[in-house]
């Protein structure tokens, strides 16, 4: 399974499918931002990072110009990461609460963080082509993980993980289920218990509509979940 994940890793960093992002996300890593200038900024999509053998799949939209794509490592050097990776440590999916490089010693316990873009894109906002053009590195990482759970960040990343089953079949509908923080649906067969929850977006922090409390919620929900079922 771990030597599985490694491969598409690979294949993932060496993508190039996308014109915008490539020139997006070099650009940026060879401009830097001031307040890291002395940084080797990653500038190359960024593969998953977790547990080979999670039973927790967490799904975001995309790389930050200056955390992810900078670091190489999901939601690692940006505000989303200071809000995501404390309540990991706490509710016991994350070895330490701070996250700031690739090789800062942070691990996840039964957890793997995957996205459905991992190139950063102009202004957060990856195109609807370049989604699709990377969900099959999504959809590959859980057909070799099978977690039992998605926790999906934000109504975008819900919206494609569902579409992506309702592509091949595997629900009927995507408007069987709703959006909504907190909420959880069992789906069909042996598909994983799906979650939701607002994206840990500074913007979210900031403004209340995602608080600590919150979020630490829909973890108690996740771990429960887990230890009886």
């Amino acid at each position: 399974m771990a030597n599985s994940l490694k491969l598409i890793n690979a294949e993932i960093i060496a993508c190039r499918k996308c014109p915008r992002l490539v020139r997006y996300r070099e650009d940026v890593a060879r401009t830097k931002r001031r307040a890291y200038i002395d940084h080797e900024y990653w500038g190359k999509p960024v593969p998953g990072f977790g547990d080979p053998h999670a039973e927790l799949m967490i799904v975001g939209l995309a790389p930050g110009a200056h955390g992810s794509n900078r670091t190489g490592r999901m939601f690692t050097g940006d505000r989303s990461g200071d809000f995501l990776y404390p309540q990991l440590h706490r509710a016991g999916f994350a070895s330490q609460p701070k996250a700031s490089s690739r090789n800062d010693g942070l691990s996840l316990i039964n957890t793997y963080i995957g996205a459905v873009a991992r190139c950063a894109p102009p202004g957060n906002k990856p195109t609807p082509d370049e989604i699709n053009n990377c969900l099959p590195y999504l959809e590959a990482e859980i057909a070799t993980l099978q977690p039992r759970a998605v926790l999906a960040l934000g109504h975008i990343a819900w919206t494609y993980y569902l579409r992506g089953l309702a592509e091949k079949g595997l629900i009927a509908r995507i408007s069987e289920y709703k959006f909504g923080h907190g909420v959880s649906y069992q789906l069909p067969g042996k598909l994983p218990r799906l979650f939701g929850s607002y994206h840990p977006s500074q913007q979210n922090a900031q403004t209340g509509k995602l608080t600590p409390a919150m979020f630490a919620r829909v973890l108690r929900d996740i771990r429960k979940y887990l230890k009886t079922t």
